[in-house]
């Protein structure tokens, strides 16, 4: 009822007209405000008049233009860091090692046997024009083949590539190899590829827990190659990862200092390196936080043989401000790209998202995924029999600066990050003077041997350990927030002109007002001009109702058309016959009076 009351007073405005004109409220408005300047305008002489008009529009801009300043610094979502140092225990980070070599070479030897005559025989398959004789590939070792077999890949049909064996005989081989290419081919018409070795033989082939970590210390708790979890990782094969946090609750640190962190001691074996894989002898370790992936090889560092070295560790703790002020991420839900290192139920990191992009622009672009990445499931890893050209789609695709920069955009930094800070330094270890004891104790305790088994040529110290409990954290808040925006534009104001949010909500008021004047001006326009086009229909007055109703008369009440008449004589006194039917009503005493405006019960109803 109360909606209905005021629609009706709405209408009532309408239909009398504004009660003021636009000079009148304008004049009350300077009048009645509390800013400074509007009152002298209007009460001051000529002069002073025009003087007060002027300062008070200059003294208007300048507001409206810091105004139009704080706003835009505002919405730019500017960002201001803060650095604080605090004190308390702390979770050791998780610690990863790696040998620097992937494989060794005693057990991946039956591999390497007679590689100096399968390659030489490559050469000579993948040059000669002609096919090579039967008992030329018979002479040949093929034990490696039935591992790593080599294929060539003959592009010169782009329609139908083939992937053709290096050593097949005959198209009726018995392994079901295509024969080798009849003609030569130049390289971009043929490409050398390589069959994959399943996972399970590459992970035997590498160094186990049990022979790479020879002793372990943890604070005053002794430890082994048990308390790691093992990860197998394309260059540089098994991988031990220490408290990873997994499984079990991440290890508190009790004190900063040597004695209170990681001590290992590790058996890099390089005396059984493998020539052609690498040439660097060493450990690879990377420090990283809890249930995140370790990428060892962009991200870690080396630790040398013969040397003891040791790691200082200073945490800083990274805080970003999410969304409007930076594009960072929680947890990775909001990024477009699937973690495909989630499988490991790790954390997200950048790290992980662009190498999961690339993984999925592979499969887009090339149909199967690269063996250094993890594989969404129902997708394969590439290989030569199901897709022969791969391997050019990958080289394409590595290059392609368009696929980084999407994957750049895609993916997102975390918004809460720990980097550690490491201090290293090495010495010789160990000394000249303990050589003897320590190998000895060491060749005891890993061979079970009177004799010395290890050397300094293998043996790797680490002391990994927090330098000091001080933790940095490094985090981001809002430069201009809505109290200094507030602040600034009711500063300004106050200076400039006087005013203060009462002022302003004067200001709206008017223009609230002058926008209903308006309207009322429009409505009355709108209604003036309907009665203007209905005078110039009609030259003279109105017509009645009554010529209105003649105009439409129904013929039913006319008297019938003329036809033979009765005999004379039927009608005495020669009275008029009748009209049949009943004539309508005067409807001139029911004639409407139209009214100008329609007035309600009081005058103050009508606001």
């Amino acid at each position: 009822m109360q909606v209905k009351k005021y629609l009706v007073k709405c209408l009532h405005r309408l239909q009398k007209g504004p009660g003021y004109t636009y000079k009148e409220l304008l004049v009350w408005y300077c009048d009645n405000t509390n800013t400074h300047g509007p009152k002298r305008i209007i009460r001051e002489g000529p002069k002073k008049k025009a003087m007060w008009f002027l300062l008070t529009l200059l003294f208007a801009s300048l507001v409206f233009w810091q105004w139009g300043v704080f706003i835009r610094t505002y919405l730019s979502w500017e960002v201001s860091v803060s650095l604080s140092v605090g004190f308390r225990t702390m979770d050791f980070p998780a610690v990863t090692i790696c040998n620097a070599s992937p494989f060794q070479y005693s057990k991946a030897r039956h591999l390497l046997k007679d590689l100096d005559q399968l390659m030489e025989a490559v050469l000579e398959r993948i040059l000669a024009s002609e096919p090579a004789p039967a008992n030329a590939t018979a002479a040949l070792n093929l034990t490696l083949w039935n591992h790593t077999p080599l294929v060539l890949i003959d592009e010169r049909d782009p329609r139908h590539p083939a992937v053709l064996d290096l050593f097949a005989v005959t198209h009726n081989d018995s392994t079901g190899r295509s024969p080798a290419p009849r003609r030569a081919c130049n390289a971009q018409e043929c490409k050398v590829a390589m069959r994959l070795v399943p996972t399970q033989e590459l992970v035997k082939m590498g160094y186990p827990g049990e022979q790479l970590i020879l002793a372990c210390l943890f604070g005053a708790e002794p430890c082994s190659y048990r308390n790691f979890t093992s990860l197998f990782h394309p260059d540089y094969g098994n991988c031990y990862i220490f408290n990873w946090g997994m499984t079990e609750k991440a290890l508190p640190s009790a004190n900063p200092g040597v004695e209170f962190g990681l001590k290992l001691i590790l058996d890099i074996g390089q005396e059984d390196y493998v020539p052609f894989l690498t040439s660097t002898a060493g450990a690879r370790l990377l420090l990283h936080e809890q249930r995140s992936f370790p990428f060892v090889k962009d991200e870690g560092i080396y630790a040398m043989s013969g040397t003891e070295t040791s790691i200082g560790v200073l945490v800083d703790k990274l805080e970003r401000k999410g969304e409007p002020y930076s594009q960072c991420t929680v947890n990775g839900s909001d990024v477009p790209v699937r973690n495909l290192y989630g499988d490991h139920n790790t954390t997200y990191s950048i790290q992980a998202c662009i190498r999961s992009c690339f993984q999925d622009h592979m499969i887009r672009n090339c149909s199967c995924g690269h063996y250094l990445y993890p594989l969404p499931p129902g997708e394969k890893y590439c290989n030569s029999q199901e897709f022969p050209d791969w391997v050019y789609c990958y080289s394409e695709l590595r290059r392609s600066l368009d696929q980084r920069e999407t994957c750049i955009r895609m993916c997102k930094e975390s918004c809460s990050d720990t980097q550690y800070k490491m201090t290293i330094s090495m010495a010789d270890w160990p000394s000249e003077a303990s050589e003897d004891w320590i190998f000895h104790v060491l060749s005891q305790e890993r061979d079970q041997s009177t004799n010395i088994t290890l050397s300094r040529k293998g043996i790797v110290k680490l002391n990994i350990y927090f330098q000091e409990f001080n933790y940095r954290t490094i985090e981001e808040s809002a430069a201009n927030n809505i109290v200094w925006l507030l602040s600034n534009l009711g500063g300004q104001f106050g200076f400039w002109m006087g005013g203060s949010v009462l002022c302003l909500i004067e200001f709206a008021e008017i223009i609230i007002d002058f926008l209903w004047i308006t309207v009322i001006k429009l409505v009355a326009f709108s209604k003036g001009l309907r009665q203007t086009r209905a005078r110039a229909r009609y030259a003279g007055p109105p017509p009645t109702v009554a010529e209105l109703v003649e105009a439409h008369t129904n013929f039913a009440f006319q008297p019938d058309p003329a036809r033979p008449g009765p005999a004379p004589g039927a009608y005495p006194d020669e009275q008029t016959p009748p009209i049949p039917g009943t004539p309508p009503p005067n409807y001139d005493s029911l004639r409407l009076q139209p009214l100008d405006v329609i007035e309600s019960d009081s005058e103050g109803d009508a606001v």
